[in-house]
């Protein structure tokens, strides 16, 4: 069974940093783009960030630009994103997921497995 499982989401003040991880049992994903994406209440699923298999290649929505950083272990079979400097509007639910493709794609329907998110806070 393939699962994606993020962990490192919490509470953070506005200016502060937190660092999810996100580990892929079931199969490896070292041929496949991974991605981030985010939820908040009452909103569409966004795309955050996204690398390519090799980690070789990566970008970020404008949003979040010089602030995020996405990156892989393929031996490790994990993927994480370093977020600093987090403002309130940051506050969503962080989803981890699996391309069907091997180069990034901000685009959800290109990813096939996804987590089951972790919550990101960020107060003011």
């Amino acid at each position: 069974q393939v699962q994606l499982v993020e962990s490192g989401g919490g509470l953070v003040q506005a200016g502060g940093s937190l660092r999810l991880s996100c580990a892929a049992s079931g199969r490896t994903f070292s041929s496949n783009a991974m991605g981030w994406f985010r939820q908040a209440p009452g909103k569409e699923r966004e795309f955050v960030a996204a690398i390519n298999w090799s980690g070789g290649s990566a970008f970020n929505a404008d949003s979040v630009k010089g602030r995020f950083t996405i990156s892989r272990d393929n031996a490790k079979n994990t993927v994480d994103l370093q977020m600093n400097n987090l403002k309130p509007e940051d506050t969503a639910v962080y989803y981890c997921a699996a391309s069907r493709y091997s180069n990034t794609d901000s685009r959800v329907y290109k990813y096939a497995y996804w987590g089951q998110g972790t919550q990101v806070t960020v107060s003011s």
